[in-house]
């Protein structure tokens, strides 16, 4: 959903980059040519193209385009959320998927004031509870069964399935307060009748994380998986970390789901030494922590390389794998025909000092820098965010807030 592939004046001609993220059978350094209607017209060495825009890559690397799975875009819709410029093109990212920002009271805000208006690629999770994150929490949109309206669930899926690709619920106290897994086991029940993954947000018990694992089935997602938070920390005790395993080798999808109080170095470090890599790397970006721990999806990515994470693993958790979740295409994106949707990044040498949402800094000695993202045959401009100077202030380890 949104206006990425309106056709241009002109081709567009990538020169000299290197595929990543792909898949087999490309050449390692070559062109990409896109014709005015959005699809890829050629790949290969040397092409030319009389009167087409022309972007030197330089042997940038060139990917699909990265998809955030998890932030909070429905500004004015809710406390929380940032305009979906300020997380997409211009940061490289081509796909944004809104997690529960909206419920069944006002997702047709989201669509028609958000998604649609979008020049990314605008998808949602639906939250179970029916006012969703209006007043996130303040206001928590699970107090009890009076906050969910199942009929009124499966009509708003039924009648946007092209942008709502799962359900989202917030399973953690300081939203369900005592609760415990009754949300969960409902969003599951309902997932499964309207045939959707369910996405589920991990925090402080009860519920139990453990308990959570339990629930899910491949294809669901754990958000802030690697959250540090006591009582949720899947290193905090052996049995955790088994169910942890044993979920994602049965299909259950680890997501990152930075924010401003989900995600430890010290956590990410330990599980990427244990051979336990998230699936997907998503930012939870929202106006609580993009000034302060996130920033941006490539600095996001940036934290994973420098913890262990494989380059080529950082990447298809960026691009493919978040794609696979909502149902989007992967396969062959370079083939001639296809929609183009990339992103064209570089790694540098860095010296950037970063934080997790728990106030540890790391230094980040290699960086994603974007420099395009590609929405048909439209480059849009791109780079890594930069932070006002200064420290940055504290925040909330539970929701976020900045604390004086």
């Amino acid at each position: 959903m949104g206006n990425s592939f309106a056709p241009a004046d002109r081709p567009l001609l990538l020169a000299d980059i290197r595929p990543i993220g792909f898949g087999l059978g490309l050449p390692e350094q070559c062109d990409v040519l896109i014709a005015p209607g959005g699809t890829v017209a050629a790949v290969g060495p040397g092409l030319v193209a009389d009167g087409a825009e022309r972007i030197e890559g330089k042997g940038a690397f060139l990917s699909p385009g990265w998809t955030d799975l998890h932030a909070h875009i429905w500004y004015g819709g809710t406390d929380i959320s940032i305009r979906p410029d300020e997380a997409g093109a211009v940061r490289g990212v081509t796909t944004i998927v809104d997690a529960g920002s909206a419920g069944e009271a006002n997702f047709h805000g989201f669509r028609e004031y958000v998604a649609e208006p979008a020049r990314e690629n605008i998808y949602a999770f639906l939250n179970l509870g029916s006012i969703g994150l209006v007043a996130c929490n303040r206001v928590s949109e699970l107090m009890d069964m009076r906050s969910i309206d199942i009929d009124r669930i499966k009509a708003t899926v039924e009648a946007n399935r092209d942008v709502i690709r799962g359900l989202k619920v917030r399973a953690s106290a300081v939203i369900t307060g005592g609760w415990d897994m009754a949300p969960v086991k409902l969003a599951k029940k309902l997932g499964r009748i309207l045939d959707l993954p369910l996405m589920v947000h991990v925090g402080e018990p009860p519920p139990l994380y453990d308990d959570v694992l339990a629930v899910l089935t491949g294809g669901d997602i754990v958000t802030h998986c690697f959250n540090g938070k006591v009582g949720g920390s899947i290193l905090e005790d052996e049995d955790l970390y088994r169910l942890a395993e044993d979920a994602a080798a049965r299909g259950v999808v680890l997501d990152v789901g930075h924010g401003g109080a989900s995600f430890s170095f010290d956590v990410a470090k330990a599980a990427l030494a244990r051979g336990l890599k998230p699936k997907t790397i998503s930012t939870d970006l929202h106006n609580r922590s993009m000034d302060q721990s996130v920033w941006d999806m490539a600095t996001t990515l940036s934290k994973l390389l420098s913890l262990g994470m494989d380059f080529e693993d950082v990447v298809h958790a960026a691009t493919i794998a978040p794609r696979q979740v909502i149902g989007l295409d992967t396969e062959d994106l370079l083939a001639i025909g296809k929609p183009a949707e990339f992103t064209l990044f570089e790694i540098e040498d860095s010296a950037v000092t970063v934080r997790d949402a728990h106030g540890a800094t790391s230094l980040l000695e290699k960086t994603f820098e974007p420099r395009y993202a590609i929405l048909g045959a439209h480059a849009i401009h791109a780079h890594r965010y930069q932070p006002t100077e200064g420290d940055l202030p504290r925040a909330c380890a539970h929701c976020g807030w900045p604390l004086p």
